[in-house]
């Protein structure tokens, strides 16, 4: 008599711990699905990076190498990413090396954290060396 009145009293609790714990879960399935996005934007920023440091490599002058830099990193990125001009650095000579760094803009819904407003900021640095016996203006 006893194990059956202790029966009834937990009858409803495996539906109440699921009605309360189905949103904390699928928020966290939300948010790791977020987070492999933000790595996935990620490597590809850091992959524009380098093709535009490619092609900055490629040109004879600094303006050449900073127009063909921005060509290559528009072409490598989504729509949705927003990046600035791509800052060109080290050493433009013969035998050096060019490092592009991209600072982008990514909204929240590229993420798949739709309904939020905003965006995230990340950057990517790539370096490639220039050729050693070519003239450079």
């Amino acid at each position: 008599m006893r194990s059956t009145a202790r029966r009834r009293d937990a009858a409803g609790s495996m539906a109440v711990e699921m009605v309360l714990l189905t949103p904390v879960l699928l928020m966290f399935t939300l948010l790791v699905v977020a987070g492999g996005r933000y790595v996935g934007v990620r490597g590809d920023i850091e992959a524009a990076a380098r093709d535009a440091a490619r092609a900055a490599s490629l040109e004879r002058d600094l303006g050449a190498a900073t127009a063909a830099a921005a060509d290559a990193a528009t072409v490598s990125l989504d729509r949705s990413t927003q990046c600035g001009t791509p800052r060109i650095g080290g050493d433009f000579i013969a035998g050096g090396l060019v490092t592009v760094r991209l600072d982008c803009s990514v909204p929240y819904d590229g993420l798949g954290l739709i309904g939020l407003g905003g965006s995230v900021g990340v950057s990517a640095s790539g370096s490639a060396p220039l050729d050693t016996y070519r003239r450079t203006g």
